[in-house]
């Protein structure tokens, strides 16, 4: 199917209803907003959170790995379930799950208590993140109307990452640290009153639950030890036993799961015949390498500003914002506008380009850099790049998708994008390792990371290229 096929069965849901497809958006974004806030809010709050519960310094990066795990590890069996109970039901479910995790996390007295409810809130996301995106792909019909929800949602969820350092410093300073994760339990109680109102009951409520359980056993166990050995990677080394046992362990579990999926499951968690359209098949691995490059850049810049720039944590997340509005701004409105006229491959080669270009800039920063050079700079190049990216990679392995298997689709295609973060950042890790003492010796390895993340966009321009046109047939 082309990218202007019509989605079977697709309506505009909420068009004539109360309130409408517009709030339908708002609660699906918001929704979203918070999944991907998660992922990072915490990571300014860390100190205190170790201080006040007494955490050893070896327990305390599990106050983000237990979120990362679970979501990633949970995504594909949470797509499958949004096509299983349909997305009403997956949404609000996943909404409450999350709520409730946040709210025992938020009064955890115990650093066990807090990694447990860190899981349970990668779970709800795991259900939820999908669920977002069905929502929208089953309420607004293929075409400038669905271009311009899918651009606005990934805006939000770009904001959502970019905002967890600031919001997790400023609640943390002026707050506790306790109401980074107290905040969701009042959005996650309006958004389950307002989603009980606003989405229409899904096609799959009707139907008897069907769940492929060894596929959704091998992928959970798969991913999740495949992150943690790449998680280990940088405090243990390429060649711990840890490390590569983690990772071969993990890759046998997902060939396992690729067998099952195409021998054996009668209901697929993740039907293999999707990734035969070549949108689907080329999307994802574009978001797989975009992720690998685009959330690791948090990570290292934030370590940039406060280690060699000497930022404080505040300081540092405002040193963020021109990333999120930029992104926000040129995601929302021009990637759409541009779409009208480019279709998503040529629009994908350009923007990798000049994502690449800005990641290059950056890597020329040295310990004297200002922020206008350093920072600001090279943020403007990079946000307008990543901004005209994601709209029509999302587009591009959302098009054609059949309902019944929408859900599916968005839980791979999240599923790439984090697994994609997590080798990324642990890669990255390994080229920007340094040994040597002193700032000039810390720069440049970071410096390393940024031309490594340079190189692998232009690879992505490459790649793109193997999408096929706007209105092929063969896609």
């Amino acid at each position: 199917m082309g990218y202007g096929t019509a989605l079977k069965g697709g309506s505009a849901a909420g068009a004539g209803g109360l309130p409408g497809t517009r709030w339908v958006l708002g609660l699906a974004c918001a929704a979203q907003f918070m999944v991907v806030l998660d992922v990072s809010v915490v990571n300014v709050a860390l100190p205190s959170i170790g201080s006040a519960l007494g955490f050893a310094p070896t327990e305390l990066p599990w106050v983000v790995n237990a979120y990362g795990l679970a979501f990633a590890g949970l995504l594909l069996l949470g797509g499958r379930l949004a096509d299983v109970l349909g997305h009403r039901r997956a949404f609000l479910l996943g909404l409450a799950l999350f709520s409730a995790a946040s709210l025992a996390g938020g009064l955890a007295g115990a650093p066990g208590a807090l990694i447990a409810a860190r899981a349970v809130q990668g779970a709800g996301a795991a259900l939820l993140a999908p669920a977002t995106l069905t929502v929208l792909t089953g309420t607004f019909p293929e075409g400038p109307a669905r271009t311009r929800a899918l651009a606005v949602w990934t805006a939000v969820g770009v904001a959502g990452g970019a905002a967890g350092n600031l919001i997790g410093g400023a609640l943390t300073e002026y707050l506790s640290w306790r109401w980074i994760l107290l905040v969701n339990v009042p959005i996650g109680v309006g958004g389950v009153l307002l989603g009980t109102r606003l989405l229409p009951a899904g096609r799959g409520e009707a139907r008897k639950p069907r769940l492929d359980i060894p596929g959704a056993v091998l992928a959970t166990a798969g991913i999740a030890v495949l992150t943690y050995g790449l998680a280990q990677a940088e405090s243990r080394g390429w060649g711990d036993a840890v490390t590569v046992g983690a990772a071969v362990a993990g890759l046998l579990l997902l060939m396992g799961f690729v067998g099952v999926e195409a021998r054996v499951a009668r209901a697929p968690l993740v039907p293999l015949g999707l990734l035969r359209a070549r949108s689907v098949g080329v999307g994802n691995l574009i978001l797989l390498l975009t992720g690998a490059c685009l959330i690791p850049m948090w990570y290292f810049l934030s370590l940039y500003m406060q280690q060699v720039l000497h930022y404080s944590p505040l300081r540092t997340a405002v040193g963020f914002l021109p990333h999120t509005l930029v992104t926000m701004a040129v995601g929302a409105r021009l990637a759409p506008q541009l779409m009208r006229y480019a279709g998503p491959r040529t629009l994908i080669v350009t923007s990798a380009v000049v994502s690449a270009a800005g990641f290059w800039w950056q890597s020329r920063i040295t310990p004297d850099s200002a922020y206008v050079d350093g920072i600001l700079g090279p943020a403007i190049v990079i946000s307008v790049g990543s901004g005209l990216l994601l709209t029509p990679v999302t587009t591009a392995v959302t098009s054609g998708v059949d309902p019944a298997h929408a859900g599916a689709a968005s839980g791979l295609m999240n599923t790439t994008k984090q697994v994609g973060g997590a080798l990324g950042l642990a890669a990255l890790s390994t080229v920007a390792a340094s040994h040597a003492p002193g700032i000039q010796a810390l720069t440049a390895a970071y410096a390393r990371a940024f031309q490594t993340i340079a190189v692998v966009l232009a690879a992505v321009a490459v790649v793109a290229l193997a999408l096929p046109r706007r209105g092929d047939a063969t896609s």
